[in-house]
C-alpha cells in the first residue's frame, strides 16, 4: 500500500498534473498515466479506479474556467451530451458490475488506435467551427453514438473522452478545441462524477490521497485547457493522436498482459 508520506504525495501530485493538462489539451487519457500509477504504488484495481474517477471530475473543474470565460458554448449541444450520455454511464456502471470486461477493453484498444490512424489521415479534420443546422437526423445520430460511448465510460476506466472528442468533430462540425471544451466539462465532470458516485458508494475510494489528486487534477486541467486555447486546433489535433494511440495500445496490451497471465496460471 502506498505510504502517506511526503514524498509519496509529491510524486502523486506531479503524476496528477502531467496527465491531466495532457487530457486537458487532448479532451482525454488522464487515466492511462494516472491510474496505472496508483496501481503501481499498491492501491487494487477497484481502489484505484475509484480513486481516479474522484480526481477526474476535478479535471473538469479546472478546464472549465478557462473555456467558460469564452463563453461559446451552445446549450442544445451542451443538453444533449447530458441526457444522451448519462443513461449510458448508469448502463454501463451496472453492466461492469456483472459482466467481465477483456473483450471490451481489446475492442476499445483497436477503437482507439483507429481514431489516431483515422485523424492523421484526415489533415482538415477539426479545422472548422461553424455553426451548422441540426435537424433531427443529426440529433438521432449524435444521441446514439453519445448514449452508446456513455456505456462505454460506465464499464470501462480509460479513453471514452477521446471518442467523444471526435463524434462532436464529425458530428456537429466542431473543432479540435470546441470538442475538447465539450468533453472537458460535460463529460469530465458530469460524466465522471457519475461514475466516482457509484464507485464511491461501494467504499473503495482512499480517501487520503484525494486532496493531492485533486490539486494536481485541477491545476493540469485549467493550465491544459488554457495551454489548448493559445495555441488553436492544429496543435490540440496533433495531441490527441499521440495520446489516442498512446491509450489504445496501453489497453491491447494490458488485455494481452491479463490474457497470458491468465493462461499461463490457469
Amino acid at each position: 500500500m502506498l505510504n502517506n508520506d511526503i514524498l509519496s504525495q509529491l510524486i502523486l501530485f506531479f503524476i496528477s498534473l502531467f496527465s491531466n493538462f495532457i487530457s486537458a489539451l487532448s479532451g482525454g487519457g488522464a487515466g492511462l498515466v494516472q491510474l496505472p500509477a496508483l496501481l503501481f504504488f499498491g492501491l487494487t484495481f477497484p481502489k484505484a479506479l475509484a480513486t481516479h474517477k474522484v480526481a477526474s471530475v476535478a479535471l473538469g473543474v479546472g478546464a472549465s474556467i478557462p473555456h467558460i470565460r469564452r463563453n461559446s458554448f451552445q446549450f442544445y449541444l451542451a443538453l444533449l451530451i447530458l441526457i444522451s450520455g448519462i443513461p449510458g454511464v448508469f448502463l454501463g456502471a451496472y453492466t461492469s458490475s456483472i459482466l467481465p470486461n477483456n473483450f471490451s477493453s481489446a475492442l476499445l484498444g483497436f477503437l482507439t488506435l483507429f481514431l489516431s490512424f483515422y485523424s492523421i489521415n484526415r489533415k482538415q479534420l477539426g479545422s472548422s467551427n461553424q455553426p451548422i443546422k441540426i435537424n433531427k437526423i443529426r440529433i438521432i445520430i449524435g444521441s446514439i453514438g453519445l448514449f452508446f460511448i456513455g456505456f462505454l465510460n460506465g464499464y470501462l476506466s480509460s479513453g471514452t473522452g477521446l471518442f467523444v472528442t471526435i463524434w462532436l468533430i464529425k458530428i456537429y462540425d466542431l473543432s479540435f478545441s470546441a470538442a475538447v471544451a465539450y468533453t472537458l466539462i460535460f463529460v469530465g465532470i458530469f460524466w465522471n462524477g457519475i461514475g466516482a458516485l457509484s464507485l464511491g458508494l461501494t467504499g473503495n475510494i482512499i480517501w487520503i490521497y484525494i486532496p493531492v489528486l485533486i490539486l494536481g487534477s485541477l491545476l493540469g486541467g485549467y493550465f491544459g485547457a488554457y495551454f489548448s486555447i493559445i495555441k488553436g486546433s492544429k496543435f490540440v489535433k496533433f495531441v490527441f493522436e499521440i495520446v489516442s494511440f498512446s491509450v489504445g495500445l496501453s489497453l491491447l496490451l494490458k488485455v494481452f498482459y491479463k490474457y497470458i497471465f491468465l493462461k499461463k496460471f490457469s
